[in-house]
């Protein structure tokens, strides 16, 4: 089900890389930020430019709408891999 956000790749990178500074102290190998780690690389071939989910019929017929925007939903999914790192 969509949450009504639509949201480039590398938005949802960044902003993974912004919550990753704000909640993990000591970076690696001397790192200032996670966004510095960011490597740009060719599209692959048949690389699909949108991804979109329309909620609009949940929402009108079952009067369903998310609890979570897509900072706080996440937000918690970082912090539930970092609480979790032998999981993963």
């Amino acid at each position: 089900i969509g949450g009504h956000n639509e949201v480039r790749n590398i938005d949802v990178i960044k902003t993974v890389c912004r919550i990753l500074d704000s909640l993990v102290s000591k970076k690696p190998m001397g790192l200032n930020k996670y966004e510095d780690l960011i490597t740009f690389v060719d599209d692959r071939a048949g690389h699909d430019l949108r991804y979109a989910i329309d909620a609009s019929k949940v929402a009108k017929e079952l009067n369903w709408n998310p609890d979570e925007t897509f900072e706080s939903g996440i937000r918690k999914t970082v912090e539930w891999y970092l609480e979790n790192t032998t999981w993963g």
